[in-house]
């Protein structure tokens, strides 16, 4: 079989995981090099997750060959270790189409394969899922095998935490295999983590020394070889004695390990006695992140999930054009910590993801990063601004969603002046409907004492930010996975009157109501219509979300009769929504409102510009959504007149 310009001898025998069980050792070593190529040629043409998967393909292969899935049941956390599986487990022919539009997940998905049995794209999701899997089991009166894979990186999350907790006290069987490079996305922090690595350099050590002694001891004795046998099968209490206070044996969780979890041999064996053990038990393997393509292992970190790259180099494809959010946001918080010293920058564990890195280099006393805790970065953050710091929270959009309770009791409700920054907001494109910032307005907008605001520009991200660490209350800024519009950037940012919209373009037809990522192609749709309709449309940038700018908003609204609403967000309790309550308010119950947004569902991964053209939030489906709303065409015709996928048009106020 020939993937790409390699040739393949042992691959293409894989229909599914059990004709694992029916290969050599050798053959076995030579899949895995085969599935490491296969990883690195595709995530050079797609992106994708690289590192994490070249350092899971020996334990994915070892289990898959203990386990019989999908009866047995394997869950991934997060799933950026889930490439081989799918490899395995008979969508090889379609791996060439992941993250792809209508092609394979990045992540495992319920309905992609019953290989899958459990979806992920969260962190330290993986034990409870399994736990509940397991409690079922035993509730159904079934034997199955219950696996989770974890990695070192989600052990930082208090939801791992607390599934290890309950395991312990359940004592159900449950296989957890922690695959420990040290690293979630970037190098892991907290106290679990030193235990861990402590465990890496001195009780493995220890215990291997301990084994040559008595091994060399007893090969002066009949019956030596019998007595290791017997020996090794008991290394386990060996290790109680010689490793205090054993963590996850304390919490009646059965420890074997830490093994090096790229010598299949061992990994099988030790998989294949850990099934056999009651209650619940935790395979701890070691890894090398990366491992099998240099550039990967020598920085993980930057290829944990990287854009298309050159193969034999390892760099990046080019990136012409203005520079991403993300970027523009990194530097803007450095030019500023270098003015306030009160300003700390906080991440869970997405220094890079979220632009802090250079913040972290240049301010490492005022930069925290807390792991994969959304939950405690918010209150955290809570505590420093109760205490006079200037806390910044740079988090995807999708992630913060985690923290929602921490947000409204231990920030909002107290207006304290923590600055949340949202990266990803709207459609992210081939990570797909975990990774999504679809909600963040309809879950923020509605919270007392929080302003919310989205720019236009790079520009306007400068200006919020620094609107935002001057105000005495609770702020939330918002950005897409995207590059900027190019606008040239102030050397001396100044800040917004918040609750204050931008008029862009005056009209007496339509009004186009545009919240941040949506002006651009409003102010487009504008131009087209006027060109080719002949229809005047005023624009307005919005801006902030709450507070709206009422007074210009209501003024537009009575001027034209017609309100074209336009947002990267879920149409339920999003911008739109905030229009039509106020104009309700207002007793203006009689303008014609069409919102425009994401429609009532989850959007499937693919280029973010294709994903936004399918929900009608280009240039032309804006332009289409207002000729039909000045003709006085339904709502219910426009979402079908451009196809099923318009669906996130809807009618607003009554006509």
């Amino acid at each position: 079989m020939t993937e790409g310009t390699r040739e393949y001898r042992i691959l293409p025998t894989i229909s599914g995981p059990a004709d694992l069980r029916g290969l050599s050792m050798p053959q076995l070593r030579e899949l895995a090099a085969e599935l490491r190529d296969v990883i690195v040629r595709t995530t050079a043409r797609n992106g994708g997750h690289l590192a994490p998967n070249l350092g899971a393909v020996e334990i994915t292969l070892a289990l898959h060959r203990v386990l019989r899935s999908p009866t047995d049941k394997i869950v991934w956390d997060v799933g950026h270790q889930s490439y081989v599986h799918k490899l395995i487990t008979g969508r090889r022919e379609r791996f060439g189409t992941i993250r792809q539009r209508d092609g394979l997940s990045g992540f495992p998905s319920r309905t992609e394969s019953p290989h899958d049995p459990f979806g992920a794209g969260h962190g330290s999701t993986a034990l409870s899922a399994a736990l509940g899997l397991a409690k079922a089991r035993d509730l159904a009166g079934r034997s199955e095998t219950i696996a989770a894979v974890v990695g070192d990186g989600a052990l930082t999350g208090g939801l791992a935490l607390e599934a290890l907790n309950h395991a312990g006290a359940l004592q159900t069987d449950l296989l957890v295999l922690l695959n420990d490079n040290e690293m979630s996305i970037a190098r892991n922090v907290g106290a679990l983590s030193g235990y861990l690595s402590r465990m890496r350099v001195s009780v493995e050590p220890m215990i291997r020394r301990a084994r040559a002694d008595l091994a060399h001891l007893l090969a002066r004795v009949p019956l030596g070889d019998q007595m290791l046998e017997a020996m090794d099968r008991i290394r386990d209490g060996v290790k109680q004695l010689v490793v205090p206070g054993m963590l996850f044996e304390e919490l009646g969780i059965t420890y074997l390990g830490p093994i090096d979890g790229h010598d299949l041999p061992a990994l099988i064996d030790i998989i294949s006695h850990a099934v056999e053990l009651p209650g619940p038990v935790l395979v701890h393997a070691l890894t090398c992140k990366g491992r099998g393509y240099e550039p990967a292992e020598r920085s993980p970190e930057l290829y944990h999930g990287t854009r298309p790259f050159d193969v034999k180099t390892g760099q990046p494809d080019p990136q012409s054009g203005p520079p991403t959010y993300t970027r523009v946001f990194g530097e803007a918080l450095l030019k500023l910590a270098k003015k306030d010293a009160r300003l700390v920058a906080i991440t869970a564990a997405m220094s890079h993801g979220t632009g802090l890195e250079a913040f972290r280099r240049q301010f490492p006393q005022r930069f925290v990063d807390v792991g994969m805790c959304e939950q405690h970065a918010t209150t955290f953050a809570a505590g420093l601004a109760a205490a006079g710091s200037r806390p910044v929270v740079a988090v995807y959009s999708t992630f913060l969603q985690r923290a929602y309770d921490q947000i409204v009791h231990d920030v909002c409700l107290q207006s304290l002046p923590v600055v949340f920054v949202l990266d990803r907001a709207g459609l992210v494109g081939d990570d797909g409907p975990t990774h999504h910032g679809a909600f963040d307005l309809s879950y923020l907008r509605h919270i007392p004492n929080l302003v919310v605001m989205a720019p236009k520009d790079e520009a306007e991200l400068e200006e919020m930010l620094v609107t935002a660490l001057e105000l005495e209350q609770p702020s939330a800024i918002r950005y897409p996975r995207a590059q900027g519009q190019g606008v040239r950037r102030s050397e001396a940012p100044e800040p917004l009157t918040v609750g204050s919209a931008e008029l862009l373009r005056t009209g007496d037809d339509v009004a186009i109501f545009a919240l941040g990522s949506m002006v651009a192609p409003a102010q487009a749709a504008a131009t087209a219509l006027e060109e080719t309709q002949g229809i005047s449309a005023a624009v307005v940038n919005a801006r902030f979300v709450r507070p709206l700018d009422e007074v210009r908003l209501t003024a537009l609204a009575q001027d034209t009769g017609r309100v074209l609403t336009v947002e990267e967000n879920a149409l339920a309790g999003g911008f739109g929504s905030a229009v039509l309550e106020l104009l309700a308010d207002r007793g203006l119950g009689h303008v014609r409102v069409v919102r425009l947004g994401l429609p009532d569902r989850f959007i499937a991964h693919g280029r973010r510009e294709d994903l936004l053209a399918d929900c009608g939030l280009d240039a032309a489906g804006i332009a289409a959504a207002a000729v039909a709303l000045v003709e006085g065409r339904p709502a219910e015709a426009q979402a079908t007149a451009r196809g099923p996928q318009r669906a996130g048009q809807d009618a607003g106020a009554p006509r």
